[in-house]
């Protein structure tokens, strides 16, 4: 029953995706063209070429729009990010077909009108996605379309179970309450009760009015399963089972094919293979226009720097980045020289005394980072990933909270989802490392634009900078 529902979903939102891009292609030509927002100088192209664009179209954004995950067959986890998986693949989507474009020598194509489509079709499919959820979850809330179902188990996988159904409410199920597997205990699991125990599972079907059964319960209990089964048959259930690997998925584990034996990965995470090649993709193009673009502001800061004691301009430190492998991270000095031959490492201080009046400057509006672009485009590190820290700080750190490696699964970053979060310095290293985990287990490159932009947003309102 959900199957059908999520390829019903997934049917529609595709169709209503490709429809909308047509109508972005075919306004795009008419602003360009027909009204003219932009004086045409080159006289008006046939529309004929353009619409031959359209089976291309359907070709290469569904492909697109798959690998981004936006036919799943549900929503994302919030507005903002499906317009920014909307945004994503819509880019993708358009340098595909630009590629394509570039080796045709049969028509030769605006670019203004291509980057208007590309503008229309991300505005209109973003728009036409958040109210078509909306018009779904207004659809599938109806009484006489939801359905009752009740989770057979109440360990963690019954309750995540439970959950997962109660979050995706677009599924129309309603979930009534849990059964327990030994006996006739009572109480709450979550939010749910529980409602009584396998022995009256016949009684309690009848008296919910239960239409949909979800057994999950742990691999100790898997016999009980087919005595489940006889009883369901008997009332013409539907059943679920769901096996006890769901712990494992939830860490995102990868499940490989060993000659035909599932082994699962449990260190598996999403940015690896071809999403690895799109984020150094985006990282190359990013940190070489960065310093194209922000040279002469670069040059500005060296001169602050040069002017104000003589001293050296750039400051070269020893972080940990991927797989724990050194590498030298470049800033623009914000310190006095030779600011920890006394001290040693440490961290900065609210008022530190080492740091220059420049420097405090460059700290405070995170300018002394600029430098980095160039370790970006070396590889050493990432626009966006865990903030790399000095090996003597790794190796106090790792001690105290063992998890904390786990940040060197990907390249450190030049912003992070924690600093956007505003933990930076020292603020709480516990929230850093939970931060920084979510952002290696939930890697998207919309959740990086998404970082990207609130960097650009929020870089003047960090508290703990300094």
């Amino acid at each position: 029953m959900i199957y059908h529902k999520l390829r019903l979903q997934r049917t529609l939102v595709l169709g209503l995706d490709l429809a909308l891009t047509y109508l972005a292609l075919i306004l795009a030509y008419h602003l360009r063209f027909t009204w003219e927002i932009v004086p045409v100088t080159k006289g008006v192209p046939p529309f004929e070429p353009y619409l031959a664009l359209i089976p291309i179209i359907t070709l290469v954004w569904p492909v697109v729009f798959y690998f981004r995950g936006l036919l799943t067959g549900r929503p994302r986890r919030s507005r903002i990010d499906e317009v920014l998986a909307v945004l994503t693949a819509v880019a993708l989507a358009m340098l595909v077909l630009n590629a394509g474009l570039a080796f045709y020598r049969g028509f030769s194509y605006s670019r203004l009108t291509l980057a208007l489509f590309a503008a229309l079709d991300f505005a209109l499919v973003a728009l036409g996605r958040l109210l078509f959820w909306f018009a779904m979850g207004k659809v599938w809330a109806a009484p006489h379309r939801r359905q009752r179902a009740v989770v057979v188990g109440t360990g963690e996988l019954a309750k995540a179970v439970a959950e997962k159904l109660s979050r995706h409410r677009e599924l129309g199920l309603d979930v009534v309450g849990f059964v327990e597997e030994n006996g006739g205990a009572r109480g709450k699991v979550g939010e749910w009760p529980v409602l009584g125990g396998l022995g009256g599972l016949e009684r309690l079907v009848r008296d919910h009015q239960v239409e949909l059964l979800y057994v999950a319960l742990p691999l100790r209990s898997q016999h009980k399963v087919t005595k489940i089964l006889r009883v369901a048959e008997a009332l013409l259930l539907d059943v679920r089972v769901v096996p006890d690997l769901l712990q494992y998925y939830a860490l995102r584990a990868g499940v490989e094919d060993l000659d035909g034996i599932p082994v699962i990965n449990l260190t598996a995470i999403p940015l690896a293979g071809w999403n690895s090649f799109i984020k150094r993709s985006v990282d190359l193009t990013l940190s070489f226009l960065g310093l194209l673009f922000l040279w002469p502001v670069m040059a500005v800061i060296a001169l602050a720097i040069y002017l104000q004691d003589r001293g050296p301009i750039f400051y070269r430190q020893l972080r940990m980045g991927l797989d724990g492998r050194p590498f030298w991270i470049l800033k623009f000095r914000t310190m006095v020289v030779d600011a920890e031959k006394l001290t040693g490492p440490r961290f900065a201080q609210p008022n530190d005394p080492r740091v220059t009046p420049v420097g405090a400057f460059l700290r405070r509006y995170s300018l002394d980072e600029l430098p980095q672009l160039w370790n970006v485009l070396k590889g050493e590190m990432s626009l966006v990933g865990p903030r790399p820290e000095r090996p003597e700080f790794v190796a106090r750190f790792r001690q105290r909270f063992p998890e904390y490696m786990a940040r060197h699964r990907v390249k450190a970053g030049l912003t992070g989802w924690a600093q956007v979060n505003d933990l930076r310095g020292q603020s709480s290293l516990r929230k850093r490392i939970a931060y920084d985990l979510y952002y290696i287990d939930n890697w998207s490159l919309a959740l990086d634009f998404k970082i990207l932009f609130l960097t650009l947003v929020r870089f003047w309102r960090h508290r703990h900078a300094y």
